[in-house]
């Protein structure tokens, strides 16, 4: 015969049981109510940003140039034309050149505009200063900056003044000066918002591990190398990622900027892509530009969600 303990122990594991079955039910009904909340969202997401995306792809399978050849299917021509084609080569070396720079000078500088500006007297004035041309739109941007590059501009009139002698050098015209102007203007928009991002994680760091190196006798440098980095890098990463897809995706800037530039097309992807579809009317070939820019998008979001795990997993 079972004993009083087997029977409590059968009693106990069928409760357990029901409880999971009951469980599941629960979570099985609140699936079918997000989903029916979720329906018109996934609907309209579909319609707006998921259909354009597979056409798109199917389109860089196609001849579709100026109306014609939507139904001939070209494989992988398009790819093909795109790896072997000289100004994509040069359009490509510009975007790895203008994201790298997009990269590491705002968020180097906006490193250390917050690490300076945290904690000082009228810290919310100069935030306010340095954020505010990110409010401005960009095309707005290129355009004031435009003139200040122009020969007879801003620039060289504050360079002839400041050396004695007449400077008229096209900024926006040569290959040694167009890309680093851009970029300089690039910095000026985006620091801003950087520092602002950084000012925020900065402010979501504990100040007890601070406090106790200071206490330990650690130095500045130290604190700052040893505890205000790492616990900073989540905030650095996702700094990183966004600067990195700004700048593959970046383009009302560079097409203000450089439109007297003579190889403007070449500045980065996304304006070949531009230059490629509505100029030249070679859809399907601006297409295959748009999915290999997709491609790469993908690719850094997916490194950086490693990146922060593996951060996530250091910290924890």
């Amino acid at each position: 015969m079972a004993s009083a303990d087997d029977d409590r122990a059968i009693i106990e594991k069928l409760g357990y049981a029901n409880l999971q079955r009951s469980e599941r039910a629960v979570r099985r009904r609140n699936f079918r109510i997000a989903l029916f909340f979720m329906a018109p969202a996934v609907l309209l997401t579909s319609i707006v940003l998921l259909l354009p995306i597979a056409f798109n792809i199917y389109l860089s399978f196609t001849r579709w140039e100026r109306f014609k050849g939507l139904d001939q299917f070209g494989g992988l021509d398009n790819y093909q034309l795109l790896l072997n084609h000289p100004q994509f080569e040069t359009a490509f070396t510009s975007t790895v050149v203008w994201v790298t720079a997009s990269l590491i000078i705002p968020v180097g500088l906006g490193l250390v505009l917050a690490l300076m500006l945290r904690g000082i007297p009228m810290e919310g004035t100069f935030k306010n200063i340095i954020f505010l041309p990110r409010v401005l739109a960009p095309t707005s941007i290129g355009v004031i900056w435009f003139y200040v590059y122009a020969p007879h501009g801003v620039l060289n009139s504050v360079l002839s003044l400041i050396s004695g002698h007449p400077v008229d050098t096209g900024w926006l015209y040569t290959d040694q000066t167009t890309m680093p102007s851009i970029i300089a203007t690039y910095v000026w928009q985006n620091v801003g918002l950087v520092m602002v991002l950084l000012l925020l994680g900065l402010a979501a760091i504990p100040t007890d591990p601070i406090e106790a190196a200071r206490m330990d006798g650690a130095s500045n440098r130290q604190v700052l190398q040893y505890i205000v980095l790492p616990l900073l890098t989540p905030t650095l990463l996702v700094v990183s990622m966004l600067s990195i897809l700004a700048g593959f995706g970046a383009f009302d800037l560079l097409w203000v900027m450089g439109i007297s530039y003579p190889g403007q097309r070449t500045l980065s992807l996304s304006v070949y892509m531009y230059f490629v579809g509505f100029n030249k009317g070679s859809w399907a070939y601006a297409a295959a530009i748009a999915v290999f820019l997709g491609a790469i998008s993908i690719a850094v979001t997916w490194v950086q969600a490693l990146l922060q795990a593996r951060a996530e997993r250091l910290r924890g």
